[in-house]
């Protein structure tokens, strides 16, 4: 018999969808050059570096210019505040003469009476009764601000749904854990001048409480505990200190269904995007990410906590 001739292997690459070749095509490709008897080379996606280098204890330092290494919160809720009618009144001016325009929140006329009549009654407020928010401008009956209200965390504060301003101090339905936070001798990708501020949030399952989806039922806490990553700079602690008060404040996590699993009464992020990959961003949760910093600062604003409050 002839000895068969040499076919030069053809690598097929990028299985994970990042390269010039879509993954598909790449998967075809491979069945067809196997059909007819030609060798194929097929390369794994690389994994993502999930965790720097082991760093041994007297490697570890405390964050310069940042209080402490650990924040906990406890299991009591927040203290309660004024009645909702003086939370309510605290951030609105009445309007005497409102216009013809839609309450955004009833979506009945504000020169009528609020969707909420006979469904909410609050002596001493008339269904008709408009507000302006102090900050921003926008108009509701106040009925509806109160129906909003009692509907959120009634922690004193009031957000504006339609421009999302935040009067008062926002808080949220973290369940209790810990935060701590401490320098590494590594660097991110795309900060080699750094250090690295490593962030570990811990939080146990438990029982929800009056402000979750579904109180005196468990809820779960899975991956934890999380560890995140910021460049050791200016602009990295900014991040750290806005974080931690977000932290005290309860608005890092809450009890939600996730997006990656579907299971519902657990422990999810709360809108405040986080890196959880170190040394890579194949996931999109790493670095080099050049507007993270601005983006997660945009995110905290969002939560009404900015360099004010620092």
């Amino acid at each position: 018999l002839p000895s068969p001739r040499r076919v030069p292997a053809l690598p097929v690459k990028n299985l994970n969808g990042t390269g010039p070749v879509h993954p598909a095509l790449a998967g075809m490709t491979g069945i067809l050059m196997c059909a007819a008897g030609l060798p194929v080379c097929l390369t794994r996606a690389p994994k993502p570096i999930l965790h720097p280098p082991p760093v041994s204890k007297s490697d570890i330092k405390p964050v310069p210019g940042v209080n402490g290494i650990c924040r906990k919160t406890k299991k009591k809720h927040l203290k309660k505040s004024k009645t909702p009618e003086d939370v309510v009144r605290r951030y609105i001016q009445k309007v005497k003469n409102p216009p013809d325009e839609d309450c955004t929140i009833c979506m009945e006329r504000l020169v009528t009476s609020s969707g909420y009549e006979g469904v909410l009654s609050h002596r001493g407020i008339k269904p008709e009764l408009v507000g302006k928010l102090g900050k921003c401008g926008h108009m509701y009956h106040l009925l509806c601000l109160l129906a909003m209200y009692n509907n959120g965390n009634k922690d004193g504060s009031l957000q504006c749904p339609t421009c999302k301003a935040i009067y008062g101090e926002k808080t949220g339905t973290q369940p209790p854990g810990k935060m701590e936070f401490h320098l590494i001798p590594h660097s991110l990708p795309g900060y080699t001048d750094s250090k690295t501020i490593r962030i570990v949030y811990d939080i146990p399952t438990g029982i929800q409480g009056p402000e979750h989806p579904n109180p005196g039922k468990k809820f779960t806490a899975r991956g934890f505990p999380r560890h995140c990553y910021l460049p050791d700079n200016e602009k990295g602690r900014k991040v750290l200190k806005l974080l931690i008060v977000a932290w005290d404040r309860r608005l890092i996590f809450t009890i939600g269904t996730s997006n990656t699993t579907g299971e519902s009464d657990t422990v999810v992020w709360n809108e405040i995007h986080h890196k959880t990959e170190f040394g890579s961003n194949l996931t999109g949760h790493g670095y080099p990410d050049p507007n993270y910093l601005d983006n997660v600062l945009a995110e905290l604003l969002a939560q009404g906590v900015s360099e004010a409050t620092l």
